[in-house]
């Protein structure tokens, strides 16, 4: 029997949706879009960051909207040196989790530290946001957290 090519077909599995986002979280990323970083205060006075609707320890409906940062203390920090393509950023960067000035949980956002050397856990950060024109009410307004006094 003669040898044959096997036959082969790419395919694509995914599951697009679309979600209604709510008066909590649509309030947080019409903040974004504004340059504003917003929390919420859960059921035990805590700032929650970003929002949820429902306090995480409790399960209760969470309170007002709290503005938070623009600055922050990164509290776990991963260097990525080599970034895949869909990463927010095309040159090595952070993933850390920033607890924000006011809020009382952490947040998982990139800090561009220009080397793993320039980041600690500890260090201050403030956030860097697209230009104005750019921003569409999405987490990839924050373009990235930098070193304080540092730019992007």
């Amino acid at each position: 029997m003669p040898e044959s090519e096997a036959l082969h077909a790419s395919h694509v599995l995914e599951y697009p949706y679309s979600r209604s986002v709510g008066p909590v979280i649509g309030a947080f990323l019409t903040g974004l879009r504004d340059g504003r970083l917003l929390g919420v205060r859960g059921a035990g006075g805590s700032v929650i960051v970003p929002p949820t609707e429902y306090d995480p320890a409790t399960g209760d409906d969470t309170g007002e909207l709290v503005e938070v940062g623009p600055g922050g203390v990164v509290e776990s920090w991963a260097w990525v040196p080599n970034p895949l393509p869909k990463h927010p950023l095309a040159r090595p960067f952070a993933w850390a989790l920033i607890r924000l000035d006011g809020a009382d949980t952490a947040m998982l956002h990139v800090v561009d530290a220009g080397g793993p050397d320039q980041v600690a856990t500890g260090d201050r950060v403030t956030v860097h946001f697209r230009p104005a024109g750019d921003r569409i009410g999405a987490m990839a307004d924050i373009e990235a957290f930098v070193p304080e006094g540092g730019t992007a």
